[in-house]
């Protein structure tokens, strides 16, 4: 059994299983949506992670109708959040362990606000 990142699709088999061209799959990637690992002689390989980013662009494109370029939007927002996920579980996990060893002072802030802002800007 493969490990759900290890790479080891080739395109055709990626591309027969999703029922698309091979085409279809290196424009992904040359759009910057998907990230295939490549062999040393140069061979896409694909991982089950990476069909289940192209199933969601696949269903974002078909079902819903949305261009290329909304689809990048969408997975950038979804990469953003996942990653604020496995922060929050990384500093639950350090509260925990904080708390059980009886570190925490009474009235001792653990949490400080951060604010950042990020300005997309949309040109025509």
């Amino acid at each position: 059994m493969h490990g759900y990142d290890e790479p080891v699709y080739l395109i055709s088999v990626v591309a027969k299983v999703l029922n698309v061209h091979p085409q279809t799959l290196r424009q992904y990637e040359k759009e910057g949506l998907i990230s295939p690992s490549r062999t040393s002689g140069k061979m896409r390989l694909y991982s089950k992670s990476d069909i289940d980013r192209i199933n969601m662009i696949l269903r974002l494109t078909r079902d819903l109708g949305i261009n290329l370029a909304g689809v990048d939007i969408i997975l950038q927002f979804k990469d953003k959040i996942e990653e604020y996920e496995n922060e929050i579980d990384e500093l639950k996990t350090k509260l925990a362990k904080y708390s059980s060893q009886g570190t925490i002072a009474k009235g001792k802030n653990l949490v400080r606000k951060k604010a950042t802002y990020e300005i997309i800007i949309f040109g025509e």
